[in-house]
């Protein structure tokens, strides 16, 4: 059950819905933000309450205010007064309206009602003949307001308690939101009572963008056509760019089936290996060798450290029989980024093949492959796409290996049929293109750095510490060591109820009172939700809002 079940928006115009709108914007402006003075009734009417239009978020039924937003189109507006010569600072030849008030019950913060509350004022404006809205926006919620597609401009105005920025959002912009997210794209009514979280730290599965979904949803093709030949070698050359590899199979099914396809190909090398652990999905290596029933080594490091350049020395060392090598490029259970170019440089001293499991990294950090024997990817997780396709890298030629793997394993034949022996899911091949025609990588790699640096430091600030140290910490992902006085599972089911998705339920996070967050999708979701939510949870003597 959703905790929006019963929730609709609308335009306020029942006594009580006024009233609520009254009450919710004193406890907002006045005990929250010290805008205003305090008063015995509890109540704040709008100084343009007469010219206002509230849009609110409400449960009619049980008469609760959820949330509200006020529109305005009556000059001069409140920023008038607040800066001088307001037109200077805006784009020209527009239809400008108002923005105000925007304030939502703090129990309902976490879920979609600001989506809502914005997607049905913008249909009210564009209604109403607008273009462009201003809005004073809290210092407090800068980030918020810049992923919604609000512009900032202008001097911060307001008071040293209650500190505004200037901003605008243009129709355009919000219809780039649409765009770019599946969840803005819809009815704001939809929003109210979607049991969907409205911010997804999830490994997986991960949101993606407009664009993914409409290719996704295209009718299916033949796998035999040459227009979808000709997609599946584009998708191929995007992925074979921004990997730095010659080539690169294309499976269906999940990262896992990459991993058996690599463990298959060393099968016939007949030769003795080394694996690297340093948490979970180092393990997981180790249990694709015993299943292809590969020989093999491992080294193990702790948990929370990366691999280093005299590690794999001291191991190449004592196992000097070892022919290929076999790590982890993110190990994702601690948020822990191991130096690619250590695991190279090391291993092409020593004459030894290099294998990397590529699943989480791919898509959210800069991924070279150059001189790599075989590396692991997935359509899901960075490449902010749907799970389904399963990748292999690789530079050399591969020979079909029918008496010694599985066919639907064996990548040899995967080449010798130019990528496409069997049935290829074409619909999951175009929502994969679909996503790498939109990114621009470097961007996307800027953005998910910024993201890490964000909230690993609202996360050192409220004293919650992160498994790995910055100088190895994979931007993408977070892993949170939880004090043993809180319980991981019942942290992690009550941010799920107030509208915070994070990862905690897989075994070894239980047994360990971990729980992560991470960047993968294609949306960026700002870390200040999750990260306040934490603090009133681990110190709930603290409050929210200062």
């Amino acid at each position: 059950m959703s905790l929006l079940d019963g929730f609709i928006y609308k335009i306020a115009d029942l006594p009580w819905e006024i009233q609520a709108v009254h009450a919710l914007n004193y406890k907002t402006f006045v005990d929250e933000i010290p805008q205003h003075e305090p008063n015995a009734q509890k109540a704040l009417t709008d100084k343009f309450h007469d010219q206002n239009t509230y849009i609110i978020c409400v449960d009619e039924t049980q008469q609760i205010l959820a949330g509200m937003i006020a529109f305005r189109d009556q000059r001069p507006f409140s920023l008038d007064a607040k800066l001088k010569d307001l037109d200077s600072y805006l784009p020209q030849n527009r239809s400008l309206c108002e923005i105000r008030l925007l304030s939502v019950a703090e129990e309902y913060r976490y879920t979609r009602v600001t989506q809502g509350l914005i997607a049905q004022l913008v249909q009210h404006a564009t209604d109403c003949g607008y273009d462009m809205a201003v809005i004073s926006g809290t210092v407090r919620q800068i980030k918020l307001y810049k992923f919604l597609g609000f512009v900032p401009f202008g001097p911060i105005v307001g008071s040293r308690d209650a500190k505004y920025q200037p901003m605008y959002l243009t129709v355009e912009a919000y219809t780039d939101l649409k765009t770019r997210s599946s969840s803005f794209s819809r009815e704001s009514n939809e929003l109210a009572n979607d049991d969907r979280l409205a911010f997804n730290f999830l490994p997986g599965p991960v949101e993606f963008s407009q664009h993914v979904l409409d290719a996704h949803n295209e009718p299916s093709c033949s796998h035999r056509g040459p227009e979808f030949a000709r997609d599946f070698q584009e998708t191929c050359r995007w992925l074979c760019q921004m990997s730095n590899s010659s080539r690169v199979q294309l499976l269906m099914g999940p990262g896992t089936m990459a991993n058996d396809a690599i463990a298959a190909q060393l099968g016939l090398l007949d030769q003795t290996g080394l694996i690297l652990i340093s948490g979970e999905f180092g393990r997981r290596l180790v249990s694709h060798a015993k299943g292809a029933r590969l020989s093999f080594e491992t080294f193990e490091i702790p948990e929370g450290r990366a691999f280093e350049r005299k590690d794999l020395q001291q191991a190449l060392d004592r196992l000097p029989d070892v022919s290929w090598v076999w790590g982890a490029h993110c190990e994702t259970s601690t948020g822990v980024l191991n130096d690619i170019s250590v695991y190279q440089e090391v291993c092409r001293d020593r004459g030894v093949l290099l294998c990397l499991d590529c699943i989480s990294s791919l898509g959210t950090v800069p991924v070279n492959l150059a001189g790599v024997y075989l590396a692991s990817g997935t359509s899901g997780k960075g490449m902010a796409s749907i799970a389904g396709v399963a990748m292999v890298f690789h530079h050399h030629d591969l020979a079909p290996a029918p008496d010694r793997i599985p066919c639907a394993l064996d990548l040899g034949l995967y080449q010798q049929s130019q990528g496409i022996p069997f049935t290829i899911q074409s619909n999951l091949v175009h929502a994969l293109l679909a996503a790498l025609r939109l990114h621009e990588w470097d961007s996307r790699f800027e953005d998910v750095r910024r993201w890490s640096r964000s909230i690993r430091k609202q996360l050192h600030e409220i004293d919650v510490p992160t498994l790995a140290a910055d100088s190895c910490a994979m931007p993408s992902v977070v892993t949170l060591a939880l004090p043993r006085s809180h319980n991981s599972e019942e942290i992690g089911d009550r941010l799920k109820d107030r509208g915070v998705l994070v990862s905690y339920q897989s075994g070894y996070l239980l047994e360990r009172n971990w729980i992560q967050a991470c960047r993968m999708g294609a949306e960026s979701k700002p870390p200040e939700k999750l990260v306040r939510l934490l603090k009133k949870m681990i110190q709930p003597s603290v409050s929210l809002e200062r």
